[in-house]
């Protein structure tokens, strides 16, 4: 589905003109396909500092705790649904003129004061004032679009419903004791995920851009994966010796292989005529993007615990490492159960990767070791899975041929 360009209220146009802010067309290629604009990258760079801020809150103790790993957890998931909520938007709305680039910018205000709050909830009011800006300005942007039409109309009430109870919720948090706020969070938040399952109905009518919203998400996903090998470079020490340069580049094979896997899936457009409202898609992201990230962070410490010459490696960092690539794997094979279903070889695909995995991080606490295994496991899994990939792709081009 092709977007089409919105008649939405915009600044007057001497206004646009004195601050340099007439605006475009977003980018199209000769196809008449829409591609992200610079102030989408922008927004997405600066969403990604905060999701590295809820990573570091583990710090560098290789036993975390499991209240601390479901705090990041819970911290991720807040920070990935502002910014999915923005791109959902920008999917169905021509985002590009000069008001929505002031109203986004804003917003960007807000995505900063969470990225600094992140390391102070729920003590600090910061995270959630910046997610009030954020949703807040969601919320005007779908109340500038709602009169565009009555397909707009029936779009922007299911999220103005939905994100408008949760955002109260969120207003509400900042009058309550400090220790009560998750609480207050978690229920916003649960309204807030809710809303585009209950109002599917409406949604699906009005399709989600077939090509722009995995692009965005797909983009969103590799920097995410950047950030998670940033973790890893940052634990190789200083003027590393030989042994050290192998032991990096072994764990650097993990998240290369996943990057391959990934980008294969993507470019395979598998999904381009199911996505409909995109609800499974995106969400099935969300916890794809947290196991990319705490596996950045488990790789890193298994580097740091080898600089180190440790004998083993701890319990919670074998199962965390274990845990972030199983659910790598699950969401993968979610994502293409949303095209069709899988195949006996590609569950075989599926299963090797997670018994490899679970097998390997269970049995090998020696750190280079398990590296070198996990390494070998996680390359074959990915050569296999590509090979299934490109020969479904062949086959759905020559169905639809």
């Amino acid at each position: 589905m092709r977007r089409v360009r919105t008649d939405v209220p915009r600044l007057p146009r001497w206004l646009a003109g004195r601050i340099g802010l007439r605006g475009q067309a977003p980018p199209a290629d000769e196809a008449g396909h829409r591609h992200a604009t610079w102030l989408e990258l922008f927004l997405d760079l600066i969403f990604v500092y905060a999701l590295a801020a809820v990573v570091a809150r583990l710090g560098s103790d290789p036993t975390p705790s499991p209240n601390a790993v479901l705090a990041v957890i819970g911290l991720f998931v807040v920070i990935q649904w502002a910014w999915v909520g923005q791109v959902f938007y920008d999917t169905r709305f021509d985002p590009d003129d000069a008001l929505h680039r002031v109203l986004v910018l804003f917003a960007l205000v807000g995505a900063g004061a969470m990225t600094l709050g992140v390391d102070e909830v729920p003590e600090s009011v910061l995270l959630p004032v910046g997610y009030l800006i954020v949703r807040g300005v969601l919320l005007l942007l779908y109340l500038r679009a709602r009169p565009t039409s009555s397909m707009a109309g029936m779009v922007t009430t299911v999220y103005l419903i939905g994100f408008g109870s949760g955002w109260l919720i969120w207003l509400v948090s900042l009058t309550t004791p400090p220790d009560l706020r998750p609480t207050l969070w978690v229920v916003a938040m649960t309204i807030e995920l809710a809303t585009p399952w209950v109002g599917a109905r409406w949604l699906n009518r009005w399709p989600v851009d077939n090509r722009h919203l995995p692009e965005r998400i797909g983009q969103f996903t590799i920097i995410v994966l950047g950030s998670a090998l940033a973790s890893l470079l940052f634990a190789v020490p200083d003027h590393p010796p030989p042994h050290m340069i192998l032991t990096a580049g072994l764990a650097f094979l993990i998240p290369a292989a996943v990057w391959w896997v990934y980008t294969t899936f993507v470019t395979t457009r598998l999904l381009q005529s199911r996505l409909r409202g995109g609800q499974a898609y995106s969400y099935l992201h969300i916890p794809l993007g947290g196991a990319l990230l705490l596996l950045g962070w488990a790789l890193g410490q298994v580097v740091r615990l080898a600089d180190d010459d440790a004998p083993r490696l701890p319990l919670e960092l074998r199962l965390l490492l274990a845990a972030s690539m199983v659910v790598w794997t699950v969401c993968g094979l979610a994502l293409y159960w949303l095209w069709t279903r899988p195949s006996l070889a590609r569950l075989a695909i599926a299963a090797y990767g997670v018994v490899s995995v679970s097998v390997i991080t269970a049995t090998v606490h020696e750190p280079r070791l398990m590296l070198s295994l996990l390494a070998a496991a996680i390359v074959g899994y990915a050569v296999l899975l590509s090979r299934r990939l490109a020969r479904a792709s062949e086959s759905n081009r020559t169905q639809e041929g």
